[in-house]
């Protein structure tokens, strides 16, 4: 009898491996055999077959595919899982959302030629022209390196990627340098067609250079004209092929250039294209030659042999524009084109190595004032981090009150305060902020800077603040205090790394104010002064219940290692909270205290699936009983896990300690 199981096995075994050969050999003949042939497979056999599929293949079927019902979610996270490591936690829910991941994760890697292990597990794949095409309907996002050979590439063979990119590039990143005084028209050119014959309005400067700061910002949304970038293309005037053309230089605006010497890697160039009699070209002095920088000769230079001319390129416009690595250089350019950068929306400036000196936030509100008196902003979303003093948060906000959303990182002097905000709090208007996130970084906080805004902000709907720490014996009951009288509309509250033990009572408080949506106290160290810590959660969870608008909730780092199997008393029946997602990661849970939590949740089972985070806990210690616990919990929750390593984890513990 024993023979003839093993026999029944080893049967079974060989037709899997028969079956996996026969989903090779359809991945390999794919194109041959064509998308129909393979939809009048049975369901089952469809569904196997989507994991042994390439990424090009996948995109190719999934629309018919769809047609029949079939989903190829689960294909596209394996190879998400494949890219990521197995490790990595997905937080995607739709076969969408899975597949834009996989193409923005692997576009700008296959694009420039760099590797990791799966692009050279799949190279033969991921290097036919059919997968970047196939990637750049998805992504929105493009940065742009100063590496010749893949952009050159879009102005020849893979014209037709360029203008696919056109169509859907939101965002471009400029993240390498650009050199104005060396052969860098390729990439002007990608910038050109992306920024001004694109859909392309969000821009993210990368670099330190204020004359390419200005080149990207000239005739996309300022009126202002750099005095250094308008000397550059007024150099030197080119001359055109034809007498008439010469004599209307002026009126046809006939294209100047900078002089540059030309790159010594001209591998891969391609050849230049002879232009119509009208159109501006280069000349040589002193045996070096013009590279033009102007947008509107950079289109006939590139276009190709056969194209026509279209008349004068258009000019895009900048809505987003974020500078990062930001400078006194960086403001100096930006600064003057702010007043009559109408169409700007959002702006966003970081200095990541130092703070902001006094003179360049003092430079940037003049500038934020006088755009504010245009009454044609659009400005509406402003980010500056680092500031030097708590204060230029209020001063940057009476620079332009149209602002709905600030967000500022503080890292000033201990107990600077050069005016009196109470004084100054009453001479000023109510603002229109509707979101505020403020970052400090300073071992003490004069909190009623913080205060001074939240009273003027009546219309505030989310509030974000991290790292305010408070002198010894002061508490946060007077920041919570002003967020429930001045804050009503408040729904989405999110307090980080800060000493909130003894302001239980003012948070309950909040919570029967505001009809809160979102709550997030990560590292607030909510139960340190309980005694009985279960208590302590307990009053929390009881005012939790009483939100029914609340959806989302997070406990991050509050040491709730003890005491989580309470939470689960948060879908009791009579006033089930709404909550759909809960955050307890980093919160030291023990396997033996995560089962006691699954099954207590079973008896309280949510009324809706639960995306529950359990990262950065010990899963290791008893990994038999943390299974059994994630088994029991899978049933009602979409779960958030991933491998547990104590010797790195036990650090992110004692800090938290």
């Amino acid at each position: 009898m024993g023979d003839s199981a093993g026999s029944a096995e080893q049967g079974r075994s060989a037709d899997r491996c028969l079956k996996v050969l026969c989903l090779q050999a359809v991945r390999t003949h794919f194109s041959a055999l064509g998308v129909q042939a393979l939809l009048d497979l049975p369901v089952p056999l469809i569904k196997d077959l989507l994991h042994h599929l390439t990424i090009c293949q996948l995109d190719e079927l999934q629309p018919a595919l769809n047609q029949r019902g079939i989903s190829t979610y689960s294909a596209w996270v394996r190879v998400l899982l494949d890219i990521c490591g197995q490790k990595h936690v997905i937080d995607v829910h739709t076969e969408e959302e899975a597949k834009h991941r996989v193409m923005r994760r692997l576009f700008t890697a296959v694009f420039y030629g760099f590797t990791n292990s799966f692009i050279r597990r799949n190279l033969t794949d991921l290097s036919s022209p059919s997968f970047l095409m196939a990637a750049a309907k998805c992504v929105r996002h493009f940065s742009l390196m100063t590496m010749h050979k893949p952009l050159q590439g879009l102005t020849a063979e893979q014209r037709p990627l360029l203008i696919l990119l056109e169509k859907h590039i939101r965002s471009v990143g400029v993240s390498q340098c650009i050199n104005l005084k060396k052969k860098t028209e390729t990439a002007l050119y990608v910038l050109h067609r992306l920024l001004d014959h694109g859909v392309a309005t969000e821009l993210v400067v990368h670099l330190q250079s204020p004359i390419v700061l200005a080149w990207l910002l000239h005739g996309r949304g300022s009126q202002y004209m750099n005095p250094e970038l308008k000397n550059l293309m007024h150099s030197e005037k080119l001359s055109c092929n034809s007498a008439a053309a010469l004599a209307s230089a002026d009126k046809a605006n006939c294209s100047l250039s900078l002089r540059a010497r030309p790159s010594e890697d001209q591998e891969g160039q391609v050849p230049a294209c002879k232009r119509s009699k009208m159109d501006c070209v280069s000349v040589e002095e002193e045996g070096e030659p013009y590279y033009t920088m102007d947008p509107q000769a950079l289109c006939p230079l590139f276009s190709p042999c056969n194209g026509s001319s279209a008349g004068p390129c258009p000019s895009g416009q900048i809505h987003h524009l974020e500078i990062r690595n930001c400078g006194s250089n960086s403001l100096t350019v930006l600064n003057p084109a702010l007043p009559t950068f109408f169409c700007l929306r959002s702006l966003t400036l970081h200095s990541y190595y130092s703070t902001f000196r006094d003179p360049d936030v003092w430079s940037l509100a003049v500038a934020l004032r006088q755009l504010f008196h245009s009454s044609c902003s659009s400005l509406t979303h402003l980010t500056v981090s680092v500031l030097p003093r708590a204060d230029f948060m209020e001063i940057l906000l009476d620079s332009i009150p149209t602002v709905t959303s600030l967000h500022v990182e503080i890292q000033s002097v201990m107990g600077f305060s050069p005016r009196d905000p109470q004084t100054a709090e009453s001479l000023m208007s109510e603002l229109r902020l509707e979101k505020l996130t403020i970052k400090v970084a300073e071992l003490q906080t004069d909190v009623h800077w913080i205060t001074s805004v939240l009273r003027r902000s009546p219309h505030l709907t989310s509030f974000h603040a991290a790292g305010i720490r408070l002198p010894i014996g002061s508490s946060h009951s007077q920041l919570l205090t002003t967020l429930s009288e001045s804050s009503r509309l408040l729904r989405s509250l999110n307090l980080e790394d800060m000493k909130l033990s003894d302001c239980l009572p003012d948070l309950l408080n909040l919570m029967t104010v505001c009809r809160l949506e979102e709550l997030s106290l990560n590292d607030c160290r909510l139960l340190e002064k309980f005694s009985d810590q279960e208590e302590g959660l307990q009053q929390l969870v009881s005012a939790l219940r009483t939100l029914p608008s609340l959806h989302t909730l997070s406990l991050a780092q509050n040491r709730l290692a003890s005491s989580v199997s309470v939470l689960a008393q948060l879908f009791s029946r009579g006033s089930a909270s709404s909550v759909k997602r809960l955050d307890i990661s980093s919160n030291f849970i023990q396997p033996a205290k995560l089962l006691d939590f699954a099954e207590r949740l079973k008896t309280h089972c949510p009324p809706h699936l639960l995306t529950l985070d359990l990262r950065k806990n010990p899963a290791d210690r008893d990994p038999h009983t943390w299974n059994t616990a994630l088994n029991g919990l899978r049933p009602f929750c979409v779960l958030l896990v991933e491998g547990w390593t104590s010797t790195n984890m036990m650090a992110d513990h004692i800090s938290n300690m």
